[in-house]
């Protein structure tokens, strides 16, 4: 039986080709070889509608691996205590917290962006964020950039 599990690794050769050309455009974009989305989109033979799809499904494995920073934005349910156990889940993970920002709850719900520094190398990434996704109170959770 498979593990209940929203992240996989798997072999480059089983990624389907959309994926690993959203991958292209990013490289594209991050050492500023396309000038916009559209660009690197081109370039690559992608629609950017298919960029922007998956865009913030798909990583290059080297992002969960030590002195990598991510940061997170997560929505939650405005009630007391959520925050600090987001922050309890980053810290059983070894996450040093950069930032954190903290909107004003609009209608029940409240964003958090926070961004943290894997300094441990045996840091689960994955279970980091199933983890925080598990909590009570919280709506999503979604990586916006790594480095």
């Amino acid at each position: 039986m498979l593990e209940d599990s929203k992240y996989y690794v798997i072999k480059k050769k089983a990624v389907p080709e959309v994926l690993l050309k959203v991958l292209e455009v990013q490289k594209l974009l991050d050492a500023e070889q396309a000038k916009s989305i559209q660009e690197a989109t081109e370039i690559v033979g992608i629609s950017r509608s298919s960029y922007y799809k998956y865009k913030d499904d798909i990583f290059p494995f080297h992002a969960s691996k030590k002195g990598r920073n991510i940061t997170f934005v997560i929505e939650v349910e405005d009630q007391p205590g959520v925050m600090a156990s987001v922050l309890q889940v980053f810290a059983k993970y070894k996450a040093n917290i950069l930032t954190i920002h903290q909107s004003i709850p609009i209608n029940g719900k409240g964003v958090l962006t926070v961004s943290v520094d894997i300094v441990d190398m045996e840091t689960d990434v994955s279970a980091m964020i199933e983890s925080v996704e598990k909590l009570d109170n919280i709506t999503y959770v979604k990586i916006i950039a790594k480095e």
